[in-house]
């Protein structure tokens, strides 16, 4: 379903961005993983296939701040990373998001920089909202600034997607 230039499989009413796995029991995820995926996905697509947005975006900061949420649970319970893309005249960075325990409280943060190369450290989860939150809620005008011209030649992005399909340095 779209939304404010945004896919997002968990879509509710008046167009916000639910996670059904933000409220689920702890004790019963490992039970109903399955079921979930089965009653959120009945395509077969994976529910958080559709996790994606571009920068600058329409949505408020609300609805963004849901996205980040939603993002970092599929991170805790999947096999798969958040990354965020933003250019800049003649050049990208990457910097893509990877839990590193089951509990959703500790991600690798990997940063590629065209001229930099790759860094990696661990950051805790606040972080990694904070982070998400800043960047996905920037303005066009920001954009257009950091790319030294009067508007982007090409969007930032940021998107879900498994930890398989990462680059890695």
């Amino acid at each position: 379903m779209r939304f404010g230039g945004v896919c997002c499989p968990r879509e509710g009413v008046a167009g916000r961005v639910t996670c059904p796995r933000l409220t689920m029991a702890s004790d019963q995820r490992s039970k109903t993983r399955a079921a979930h995926q089965a009653a959120s996905s009945p395509d077969g697509e994976a529910p958080w296939g559709d996790l994606e947005m571009t920068v600058p975006t329409d949505r408020d900061n609300e609805s963004v701040v849901a996205l980040v949420e939603c993002a970092l649970v599929e991170l805790t319970h999947e096999a798969v990373g958040a990354v965020f893309v933003a250019r800049q005249v003649g050049r990208a960075t990457r910097t893509q998001y990877v839990a590193v325990d089951d509990v959703g409280e500790q991600f690798q943060k990997r940063h590629f920089d065209d001229r930099l190369g790759w860094h990696e450290t661990t950051v805790p989860r606040e972080t990694v909202r904070d982070e998400l939150i800043a960047q996905l809620t920037r303005s066009a005008s920001t954009s257009a600034e950091r790319s030294g011209e009067g508007a982007a030649s090409e969007l930032d992005t940021f998107v879900v997607k498994p930890v398989r399909e990462l680059r890695t340095p």
